[in-house]
Formats: structure tokens, C-alpha cells, sequence
């Protein structure tokens, strides 16, 4: 379905296609197992499977059912290298709103994707560069990145700076036309160690995407061919004393030229039990602004879609761009059962409503919409 690649969906597919710069952002940039982000390479190899069931519902229906399985390798290279390899096969069915969350539409798809990341290490940092392509049946995209970071053991400081672009082919299925879209990005971040259990990390990125941003498949969708989105990401890791606990805390504010302006804050607490279990709860909360173009129901020729101004050059009746707020509650589970095998499994509901927008109310006639996903994995070291 175009204008929406799934990766593994990290977060609500409302919400993240909400910010389609931001997936960019992860494509070009963030296609790196955690590890490589370490100051030296991998002692050892792994082999990795993911498997993710997502579903999206709504008051008397059902909607989006992704079922994906991702199998990468992270592998050291010599002494001084790492190399990250991956393949993503999703499916895609169910419905979506032609407007609002009126009228659903049946659809089907299937996504192959291939990712690919190699880190050099250094004294006292490393390079990484990464590529990655993905195929669905009328939406393809290529994307790749370059990301450094700099530490200094004196100030307990790292530094990350990366760019990475991304180019999308559409051909929707009813369309008859092709067009392109071309999305870049850059991200600067900073991360201080200041205490001996309290680690702190700022981050800036930036997104300029040109083309064709507006969803074939919706009534009522004319999108302007540009947008710039700038965001600032806010961590805190803080060890808790006298056990093995750790808070994970962050914040990001975004903001965009469509006027879209979103707030979303996670908290999670990692419990590392015996037995080589690890428990991590968690709750996020987010809230987005509507996109200046976009069309709320009114209420006097509701469910029927509204009407654009005569004059009105961009419009859209989607619902991922009016304001709402959403929760989401999760929890995530690990097992080590030996040194080479691992497995973990997560859990996570969300439910989005209009009427829980921060600080203005959103939309009040779409109708409630909840996603679940289920995910889990398996890992092999050697």
C-alpha cells in the first residue's frame, strides 16, 4: 500500500505514517543492530529471527493485519569491523478508511525488504554505512546513510553526526501514473555519561522530503509536494542503586511545514530477574496538532465526507493527520537460557481517541482505533 513501508512497526502504524520522515530517518540511519553502536566491534557473531503480528481495530470492524519475519547476521569482521545483514518479508490485508474512518476499502500486499550496514571501528570512534531496499507490489524504495561517532574516555562524551537519503517509486495499483519522492536527512547528537548510573543523551535531526506525499487510496487527499520536519529527541538511562534496575526515559517534540507539531514520552523500566529473565514494562504517550490541510468531519453531513474550500489547493480527510492523542502499554520479556542462545518476546496495546490531544481537542467524530502487536525473537551466538 503506498505511503506506507512497513519496517517492523516500532510504534502504532497511525502514528508513525504520520511522520513518514521520521521512517526515513530510521531506513538511512538506523538499520544498525544495537551493538554496533558499541565502541569496539563484536566479540562474537549472531544470527537473529523476528516475527511480529500487528492488528489494527476500530468500534465494529477490523482493519490493517500485518504478520512479518525479519532474519538478520551481525557478524565481526576482522578486528576492527562489523557487518550487519538482513531480510524483512511482510504481509499485508485487511482495510483501510478511504476517509476518516468511513468506507473501508479492502487491500493485500506483500513487502520484501533487504537492509545491509558495515562498521569500521577506530581509537576513538567508528564509521558506519548503511543501504536498504524495499519492494511492495506498487510502492519501491531504496535508502542509504552514513553516521560517525567520536568518544571521549576524559569526558565520558560521544558524538553522532549521519545523513542519509531515501528515493521511493509509486504506482498505485488504480492510479495509471507513477511518481517519485525523495526524502534526506540529517541527525547530530550528543550523549554524557554524569554519573556512574545516569547517562543522558540529546538529539537533533532534520528531514527535507520532495515529491509526492499524498495517499492514492484516500478520497479527498491532495498533499503538498514538500516537507521539512525537524524533531529533538531527549533520553535518560538512570541505574537504579543497590539493584540491577534501570529507568529508561525519553522525550521527542516534532514539527513539520504541514503544520503538524507532535509530543510523545516513554518510559520503561528494565527488571533483570534470576534465572537469566529480564521484565521491561512500559507506557508511551502521544499527541499530535492536525495538519494545516486537514478536513474534520462535520458533524451536519456526517458519515458523508466533508467538502474543501473551492479555493483550497492541498486537502485530506485522513485521519493520520487530524490532532489526536494516544497510549500505548507494553511489556517486553528475555530469557538468556546460555551464552549462545537468547529469545524475547513483546507485547504492546494502543488506543488512540480525538478527544485526547494535549491541550486542544482533536477530531470528536472519528471513530476510537486500537493496534496490538506481538513480537518475537530468537538469537544464536557463535
Amino acid at each position: 500500500m503506498a505511503g506506507q513501508p512497513w519496517a517492523g512497526v516500532a510504534v502504532a502504524a497511525t502514528e508513525r505514517d504520520a511522520h513518514t520522515g521520521l521512517w526515513a530517518l530510521g531506513a538511512c540511519l538506523g538499520l544498525i543492530a544495537p551493538a554496533a553502536q558499541a565502541n569496539t566491534p563484536p566479540e562474537r557473531a549472531e544470527v537473529q529471527f523476528k516475527a511480529l503480528d500487528y492488528r489494527e481495530r476500530q468500534p465494529g470492524a477490523d482493519r490493517v493485519d500485518v504478520q512479518a519475519a525479519t532474519v538478520s547476521l551481525y557478524t565481526p569482521v576482522g578486528e576492527r569491523a562489523a557487518l550487519l545483514l538482513s531480510q524483512t518479508v511482510d504481509a499485508i490485508s485487511g482495510a483501510s478508511p478511504a476517509y476518516h474512518t468511513q468506507r473501508l476499502t479492502p487491500l493485500k500486499d506483500f513487502r520484501r525488504a533487504w537492509a545491509a550496514a558495515g562498521t569500521g571501528y577506530f581509537k576513538d570512534g567508528s564509521v558506519t554505512a548503511s543501504a536498504s531496499t524495499s519492494d511492495e507490489n506498487d510502492y519501491h524504495s531504496k535508502a542509504g546513510g552514513l553516521t560517525g561517532t567520536w568518544n571521549s574516555a576524559s569526558r565520558n562524551t560521544s558524538l553522532t553526526g549521519g545523513v542519509g537519503v531515501s528515493t521511493d517509486v509509486i504506482r498505485p495499483v488504480y492510479g495509471g501514473f507513477e511518481d517519485r519522492k525523495l526524502v534526506r536527512d540529517a541527525l547530530l547528537g550528543v550523549t554524557q555519561v554524569f554519573t556512574p548510573r545516569d547517562i543522558v543523551q540529546a538529539t537533533l535531526s532534520h528531514t527535507w522530503g520532495s515529491g509526492y506525499f499524498t495517499d492514492p487510496y484516500k478520497l479527498l487527499d491532495e498533499r503538498p509536494r514538500t516537507r521539512h520536519i525537524s524533531r529533538v529527541l531527549l533520553r535518560w538511562n538512570h541505574h537504579i542503586a543497590g539493584t540491577d534496575q534501570t529507568v529508561r526515559m525519553s522525550y521527542r517534540y516534532s514539527t513539520d511545514s504541514w503544520a503538524l507539531k507532535s509530543h510523545t514520552a516513554t518510559l520503561e523500566w528494565v527488571n533483570p530477574l534470576r534465572n537469566g529473565w529480564t521484565l521491561t514494562p512500559s507506557v508511551r504517550a502521544y499527541s499530535q496538532t492536525a495538519a494545516r490541510f486537514y478536513l474534520p468531519v462535520d458533524p451536519k453531513i456526517a458519515p458523508a465526507p466533508p467538502f474543501p474550500p473551492i479555493d483550497a489547493q492541498y486537502f485530506s480527510a485522513d485521519q493520520r493527520l487530524s490532532a489526536f492523542g494516544a497510549y500505548t502499554a507494553g511489556l517486553r520479556i528475555d530469557k538468556a537460557f546460555n551464552r549462545n542462545w537468547s529469545a524475547d518476546l513483546k507485547f504492546e496495546q494502543y488506543q488512540q481517541r480525538g478527544t485526547w490531544a494535549w491541550g486542544s481537542g482533536g477530531d470528536r467524530g472519528l471513530a476510537p482505533f486500537s493496534a496490538t502487536w506481538l513480537q518475537m525473537g530468537l538469537t544464536r551466538r557463535f
